[in-house]
């Protein structure tokens, strides 16, 4: 039996084939063709929106954009790779009627127009509020680290340049002495073992001074670390272990895990960045009011008031962290305070009230304590190593402690949380293969995590109404 035969490649087709038929109707290149299109690339920032009068004409930046969306839809984000993508493939040849870009007008394309990508993604987050895809009742805030171009032998921390010197002044010492010892004529050693330790102390003295300068740079910074590749990375620590990257943050609605707002950011941590992700997220989805779930690294006491005061509802569970606990001594959440009395009540059954207040950064901390009882406690080993035990109480306590009987009314908001922003976060890593930065610079990579976003979204709804009914929305 013979197989399946194409014609010959040179062959003449009386009726050529045409590149259209080459897209099907359901294709995501028509989705993108059309939503292009329609936008205002001059209102969204885009250079060149409007072609000179004179001169050689340019690329038009709607191919252009074209260009990136298709690629970063199929895993394709090298402005290299979009260019060999655009000669030989099928798809693109259709989407960008044959125009054939170069790599460097490719990639300064997306450098040039770095706040441009932001603007776009947010108008396909309106254009998914038309279509009615976001629930605009619960937010699902996470961040996660993604690795940038800087590797950990090119980030210096103060503590890592402080033992480094260290080290570098003991051998430095050592060789100086073996340098003396070999000049005392002690050990015979010829001319060739002291031109070999002269090049040693040269390059060890060079070494030393370069580090000297980058631990002023980091003094003068006041960031306690600093990147040499990629100066805005920063070494930030995710699932145990240290990531040179950045931090990039989603408010993902719970209705179809679409992302609403999205920022990057190099802070290492997410503690206060709660409300000012959720209000931005708000302002798109046009709401007044709205409930966020978060984990307990955005615990913080002043982000969840700022929530309360703009509308945002929080449910953050409380973090269980610090010395007592690392120790395994009772938890604050042992001692129940009495908001009559203002005093705690141990679980020994003493009461705290004893207070001592202080300002730290603008913020009032009441200190809690009962010297007296604990001198006599029996159960004081499970509850202080100290001379008596101190419970600190935030002068606006009571907002954490609304927060808290608020989950315990509703503890399925955690588990919603982990799905709805785990969707995009697995997407975008492991099926879109875009866990870490190609390029360098806080804004470069907020445009990169916006054509990311903006893919992930395209994807996503693409899933819920198909190819034609995304078409009919943009066009409506």
């Amino acid at each position: 039996m013979a197989y399946i035969e194409g014609h010959a490649r040179d062959q003449a087709l009386l009726l050529p084939a045409s590149v259209e038929d080459y897209v099907g109707a359901d294709n995501p290149v028509r989705f993108i063709d059309a939503f292009v299109d329609d936008l205002d690339l001059g209102g969204a920032g885009f250079l060149r929106a409007q072609p000179k009068a004179t001169g050689r004409p340019g690329y038009d930046p709607a191919d252009m954009l074209k260009l990136y969306l298709y690629g970063y839809l199929n895993r394709v984000r090298s402005s290299r790779r979009l260019a060999a993508e655009a000669i030989r493939n099928l798809e693109l040849i259709w989407l960008l009627r044959g125009v054939r870009p170069d790599f460097r007008t490719i990639a300064d394309f997306r450098r040039e127009n770095r706040a441009a990508f932001k603007a776009v993604f947010r108008e396909f987050v309106v254009l998914c509020r038309k279509l009615d895809l976001f629930g605009r009742e619960l937010l699902a805030v996470d961040g996660t680290r993604l690795k940038a171009v800087n590797s950990r032998a090119r980030n210096f921390s103060r503590e890592r340049l402080a033992t480094y010197l260290a080290s570098a002044d003991a051998r430095l010492e050592r060789y100086l002495a073996e340098l003396d010892q070999i000049d005392r004529g002690e050990d015979g050693a010829g001319t060739g073992r002291t031109d070999a330790l002269g090049t040693k102390i040269a390059r060890l003295r060079e070494q030393r001074q370069a580090s000297v300068a980058l631990l002023g740079q980091i003094e003068e910074s006041a960031e306690g670390q600093i990147s040499l590749t990629d100066p805005d990375a920063r070494a930030m620590v995710a699932h145990g272990k240290v990531t040179i990257g950045y931090n990039a943050q989603v408010a993902v609605d719970a209705k179809h895990s679409l992302i609403v707002e999205q920022h990057v950011t190099n802070a290492c941590n997410d503690m206060g960045l709660l409300a000012p992700t959720a209000r931005a997220a708000m302002e798109v989805l046009d709401v007044e009011r709205i409930d966020a779930v978060a984990d307990m690294g955005y615990h913080k006491g002043e982000d969840i008031e700022a929530c309360e005061a703009a509308g945002i509802t929080p449910y953050i569970p409380r973090p269980h962290r610090g010395v007592n606990v690392s120790n395994g001594l009772f938890p604050k959440e042992r001692f129940r305070y009495d908001p009559a009395a203002d005093a705690y009540h141990c679980p020994g059954g003493q009461v705290l009230d004893t207070r001592y207040s202080s300002v730290t950064r603008g913020h009032v901390t009441i200190q809690y304590s009962n010297p007296a009882a604990c001198a006599g406690c029996q159960m004081k080993a499970l509850c202080t190593k100290g001379r008596w035990r101190r419970v600190n109480r935030w002068g606006k306590e009571e907002i954490i402690e609304r927060m808290a009987e608020r989950l315990a009314k509703r503890p399925d908001l955690l588990v919603v949380r982990r799905s709805t922003v785990e969707h995009p976060f697995g997407t975008i890593k492991q099926s879109m293969n875009q866990g870490a930065f190609l390029m360098r610079g806080l804004e470069k990579v907020r445009a990169e995590f916006s054509l990311t976003a903006l893919a992930y979204n395209i994807r996503r709804a693409i899933t819920l109404i198909g190819v034609p009914g995304m078409i009919r929305a943009v066009q409506a």
